[in-house]
């Protein structure tokens, strides 16, 4: 398989209070097209900033972000924000729905400011593939949370990216809609062919990816 990600010698340093806080040192490993791979460590191992320096909303402090062979980490900020909107599909743990639009209409918003055509539909249909038909003009505030996570998805796939990168995208949901959540992102990337990045405390969700990648104080523990 291909590399779709390479990241060379990556150091994260955050500057609080007149002191350098070292929250990233040397991280080096790659992820291939197609691939499935989890990230897990104690909070504050430095999982979500990772996933920050991977989506080009953040540059580190040292060291070289590949992406599709292009150093994502020095290019400028309207060329990373290209490449994050028509590339890399983004999920939180808080799902960040634009309350006062319909899940509908919130799938509909990236592919409207993309222009992309027949957007009402293709909305409706990824909906409808996730299990959300009958929710297509409810508003977040009255769904669930396994709903609303779900509608993040669909958002974030309405693209067809080539990566997801997830950030504890079950962590406020309860045991059934964990597995839920986790299968549709695990089912959507392999049916698609496209790599998934998973930032989880959830071992068992962990050990369903293709490769496991364990921070330990900003380290990767071998």
């Amino acid at each position: 398989m291909k590399k779709l990600y390479k990241l060379e010698n990556i150091n994260l340093n955050y500057h609080v209070s007149g002191n350098d806080i070292k929250v990233l040192k040397n991280i080096n490993f790659v992820i291939k097209r197609n691939e499935r791979v989890a990230i897990v460590g104690e909070s504050g191992s430095g999982k979500t900033s990772l996933l920050m320096l991977m989506s080009g909303l953040e540059r580190p402090t040292k060291g070289s972000i590949f992406f599709n062979n292009e150093n994502f980490s020095e290019i400028n900020e309207k060329e990373r924000t290209q490449i994050r909107k028509k590339k890399i599909g983004l999920i939180f743990q808080q799902f960040y729905l634009l309350p006062n639009y319909t899940a509908l209409e919130n799938v509909m918003f990236p592919m409207q400011i993309n222009s992309i055509d027949d957007e009402k539909r293709k909305a409706s249909s990824i909906l409808s593939d996730i299990g959300l038909a009958h929710r297509l003009n409810n508003l977040p505030s009255e769904l669930s949370g396994g709903e609303q996570q779900r509608v993040a998805i669909a958002r974030a796939i309405s693209l067809e990216p080539e990566i997801i990168l997830a950030d504890e995208p079950t962590g406020n949901l309860d045991r059934k809609n964990t597995e839920l959540v986790s299968d549709l992102l695990l089912d959507y990337s392999y049916k698609k062919k496209i790599s998934l990045v998973l930032v989880t405390h959830n071992m068992t969700l962990a050990k369903k990816c293709d490769k496991v990648i364990k921070l330990l104080d900003g380290h990767i523990k071998v």
